[in-house]
C-alpha cells in the first residue's frame, strides 16, 4: 500500500492526518509542499487543488482530512 501525504508545516488538518496514520500504523511519505515546488506541482496535477492536506491512498487523491473517506481508501 502507498500512502503519500502533501502538507504544510502550519497545516492543522496536515497534523490530523499524521496522528491518524500514526495511532493506525499506516507507514506513509510525507512532502512539504511549502519548501518543495515539485511536490507542490505533483500535488496540484494529481489533485486540481492547493489546499492541504492532500492524500493519495493508491491514487485514490481525498483533499482535506476527511477520515471516512481515509478509511475507505485503506479498506479499513
Amino acid at each position: 500500500m502507498s500512502v503519500t501525504l502533501y502538507s504544510t508545516p502550519s497545516c492543522s488538518y496536515c497534523r490530523l492526518a499524521e496522528d491518524y496514520f500514526r495511532k493506525k500504523g499506516v507507514s506513509y511519505t510525507k512532502y512539504d509542499v511549502a519548501s518543495d515546488r515539485r511536490k507542490a506541482e505533483e500535488m496540484l496535477r494529481k489533485s486540481g487543488q492547493m489546499g492541504v492536506p492532500v492524500i493519495d491512498v493508491n491514487g485514490r487523491i481525498i483533499v482535506g482530512f476527511n477520515q471516512a473517506e481515509i478509511e475507505r481508501a485503506l479498506n479499513r
